[in-house]
């Protein structure tokens, strides 16, 4: 595995970064597969195959995306005031019955990113995601999407 450097313009009222390290499996000298779900990179999920570029530090840069996995990421921020107050584990919870991968974030900030498989009940769990938002439950973003997911 090697750590795989996205560089973006930090998002204002987000947090402050402006590089995100993901892990990613070598598949040949210049691209790799992305092997975790990003927090703060837009337009990549896990699965995507991305080109990157070595620089002189070592540190591999990703410089294209090469190939869509059919993976969306979608981030979920619980309402620190709504049912689950600031719990990851209870918005974990809410979404386990649609068996997603994810990360929390930390505990200061429990953001949780999600890998959505494609057919893994779209327009169930964009349903769910809708109404919690509504409801102020959470805020999610959708990061990186799909055509399925877009006619979910």
């Amino acid at each position: 595995m090697i750590k795989l450097w996205f560089q973006f313009v930090p998002r204002e009222g987000w947090l402050p970064y402006d590089t995100e390290g993901l892990w990613a499996m070598p598949l040949t000298e210049d691209t790799a597969r992305v092997a975790n779900v990003p927090f703060l990179q837009d337009g990549v999920a896990e699965g995507d195959v991305v080109r990157f570029i070595t620089n002189d530090d070592g540190r591999h840069w990703a410089c294209e995306w090469v190939e869509a996995s059919g993976n969306c990421t979608i981030r979920v921020l619980p309402s620190p005031n709504g049912p689950l107050g600031r719990s990851a584990q209870a918005v974990y919870e809410q979404l386990a019955p649609f068996g997603l991968g994810g990360e929390s974030f930390s505990s200061e900030l429990p953001l949780v990113a999600f890998t959505v498989p494609a057919g893994a009940g779209l327009g169930q769990m964009k349903t769910l995601l809708t109404r919690g938002q509504r409801d102020g439950w959470w805020h999610f973003e959708e990061a990186c999407i799909t055509d399925a997911w877009r006619s979910a």
